[in-house]
């Protein structure tokens, strides 16, 4: 089958053409025809498979006919994130090159006024996140009245979000007679109640069984003994060994994205970041650079997880194992996009037991374990440097830097003992010493993470004047 055959325009056709691909995947040979039937829709499909594009196409066709008219759009697509809402955005321009269709991106993180001003004018498509949207509605900015057809895509993902009663309130607002079209890639109890009260005899569409994960995934779980430093090391080796073109590293916290992204630069990798502290116009920029070439890795938060569209991400990383079994699905659904192949390894330390259960539950998979890293290791922490002997002339400075550090540590009135003994260092004793080492952390500096952590030698330990 061809798109041709899905009763396409011959305009939308050249640029869907434009774009390279040939073949409608599953959920769009299912979808498009009967969104161009004007019928309701639930469609139930895993990430990756091109279901953008099955609500973008049909949609520019349908709304071909007809005029904008200011503060009322024509259409609305809601979305749970910035980043996903953007990258419609991008697929609307993509495929509607040669239509003449207006489009507003209602999100947050950016300034309200240019929004207001093309809201204004008029727009044949409004895509927006629910706060947003709900925000500009309450200030008297827009009108949902002339909205003829409504989109509400990754409603599984509206709901882990807590959007669910904003999307309630938005349905309330638009008219009864509509064309609504619900995705998701699961269809729990409360996207069901949702589906069945605001959308009119829907034909449901399921193009893979809810939360499986892509069959052109291959899935490693990598064992790590240790915590950040060993799990650091052993990406490393992974980036190295592997013919990765491009790669996104998981985290699930935003300060080990940061750390972890120092670490990769100052070891040579071209890398990046992306998480929730990050404004709006930063967090374009960084994935900007990423889809350019500029960098060929970024370490993301899941703020990054869904909607996130680059062409050729041939590995994920899961640093950490995600706490909610659904993010990993989404995680990995960035590489094995649109036909390709990619392969998902996840870091899995003491703690993350319960997770990779509570993950092979959900998709119904047993992950296999990678039992040797690719490539070589990298060379191990130098091994403490061997005692240096005093020469002659060292010894008498040597000697008088040994009493002061130990008369610093006798109590006031202590005599000093015949023969010196050998005294655990204390925090007290250390910071006499100029030398105190605090509570061994994970290093999070820009330079290389196997550089000297070992004790101080003898002969360096001076006592600080002042």
């Amino acid at each position: 089958m061809s798109f041709a055959d899905l009763g396409l325009s011959d305009e939308l056709l050249r640029a869907v053409g434009d774009t390279g691909y040939t073949e409608p995947t599953p959920i769009q040979a299912s979808a498009i025809p009967s969104v161009l039937m004007m019928r309701d829709m639930v469609a139930i499909a895993q990430t990756g498979t091109g279901k953008t594009a099955s609500f973008v196409l049909p949609m520019i066709d349908i709304l071909a006919h007809g005029r904008s008219r200011a503060r009322m759009p024509r259409s609305l697509i809601l979305e749970p994130t910035r980043e996903l809402a953007a990258q419609v955005a991008e697929n609307f321009e993509q495929y509607g090159k040669y239509h003449k269709l207006s489009m507003a991106l209602l999100i947050g993180g950016v300034q309200m006024g240019d929004q207001v001003k093309a809201l204004e004018k008029g727009v044949d498509v409004l895509i927006a996140t629910p706060g947003r949207l709900m925000d500009l509605f309450q200030r008297g900015k827009i009108l949902l009245t002339g909205c003829s057809m409504l989109v509400i895509d990754e409603a599984d993902r509206m709901l882990d979000m807590g959007f669910i009663p904003d999307i309630e309130e938005i349905c309330t607002k638009l008219p009864a007679k509509r064309q609504t079209l619900l995705f998701s890639a699961t269809m729990p109890a409360p996207i069901k109640k949702l589906a069945d009260r605001f959308l009119t005899n829907p034909k449901t569409i399921e193009v893979a069984r809810p939360a499986t994960t892509n069959t052109n995934i291959t899935q490693w779980v990598v064992p790590v003994k240790g915590q950040s430093f060993e799990k650091r090391k052993v990406v490393r080796q992974l980036l190295r060994g592997e013919d990765v073109r491009t790669a996104i590293i998981f985290c699930n916290r935003k300060t080990t994205v940061r750390e972890l992204n120092k670490s990769l630069q100052g070891h040579g990798f071209r890398s990046g970041e992306i998480h929730g502290d990050m404004d709006q116009s930063a967090r374009i920029a960084e994935l900007e650079r990423f889809k350019n070439g500029d960098i060929n890795i970024l370490v993301a938060s899941d703020v990054a997880a869904r909607g996130l569209d680059v062409k050729g991400v041939s590995h994920v990383v899961n640093f950490d194992a995600p706490w909610h079994p659904d993010d990993y699905v989404h995680r990995i659904g960035r590489t094995g996009r649109a036909g390709a192949t990619g392969v998902a390894y996840t870091m899995v330390g003491p703690d993350d037991a319960e997770n990779i259960q509570n993950i092979e539950k959900l998709t119904g998979e047993k992950i296999k374990t990678l039992d040797a890293l690719p490539g070589e290791p990298e060379e191990e922490r130098p091994a403490r440097a061997p005692r240096r002997e005093r020469t002659r002339r060292e010894e008498p400075i040597a000697a008088q830097a040994d009493e002061a550090a130990a008369s610093s540590r006798r109590p006031r009135g202590e005599q000093r003992d015949p023969a010196p003994r050998a005294e655990a260092p204390t925090e007290r004793s250390d910071r006499s010493r100029g030398r105190y080492d605090a509570p061994r952390r994970e290093r999070s500096d820009n330079g290389p993470d196997d550089g000297w952590n070992g004790p101080v030698p003898d002969f360096l330990q001076v006592t600080l004047t002042r």
